[in-house]
């Protein structure tokens, strides 16, 4: 006799991921892939589950020739943004607290809102200004830090340019090239 539970578990992990971050009204859902490096708890909340050490460097508008970039500029329809090394556009989540050395989005809401990780200490940019760091993920990795505020993906933006993310449930948005939120108009930090 063969089980086929992977539909009803892709489906209680995504009512449970919408429900912990918020939702977006007129988007349609790009897809059942997993996020990368996303991984889902039981536990909302990471207190205590790592180390919340934090690293900085100085700004770093550009990079040694041949170094590996984590994060760069770009121009989409919000303006100039914060990318990763493949173009795929970065978040702030408004619940973290700026500095304290851990993220906000745990459990669940790590599937819809993946981290930006990286292997190195120190964090390379090209085009960014604010100042690059990282701090302790639960799972041991290092997530990249952008003046002092964790960067995150989102799983609906499936390319290059996406910036579906920008104002979801009123708490994520994209970064400037100094570090600063985008917000419409009108709205302040």
């Amino acid at each position: 006799m063969k089980h086929h539970v992977g539909p009803g578990l892709a489906i209680l992990a995504l009512a449970a991921a919408l429900s912990a971050c918020g939702t977006s009204t007129g988007t349609t859902p790009a897809g059942t892939s997993a996020a990368p490096g996303a991984a889902s708890t039981a536990s909302g909340s990471a207190s205590g589950a790592a180390s919340s050490a934090s690293t900085a460097s100085a700004p770093a508008s550009s990079t040694q020739p041949g170094a590996a970039v984590d994060v760069k500029t770009a121009s989409s329809s919000a303006g100039n943004i914060v990318v990763d090394a493949k173009g795929m556009s970065l978040y702030f989540f408004t619940k973290d607290t700026k500095d304290s050395g851990t993220s906000a989005c745990t459990g669940s809401c790590l599937v819809q809102w993946p981290p930006l990780t990286t292997t190195s200490g120190s964090p390379a940019a090209d085009g960014v200004t604010g100042k690059l760091g990282t701090i302790n993920t639960p799972d041991g990795k290092k997530q990249v830090t952008l003046n002092g505020m964790p960067l995150y993906y989102y799983v609906k933006d499936t390319k290059p340019g996406d910036v579906l993310g920008q104002g979801v449930g009123g708490v994520w948005y994209l970064s400037d090239p100094s570090g600063a939120m985008i917000k419409p108009a009108g709205q302040g930090y």
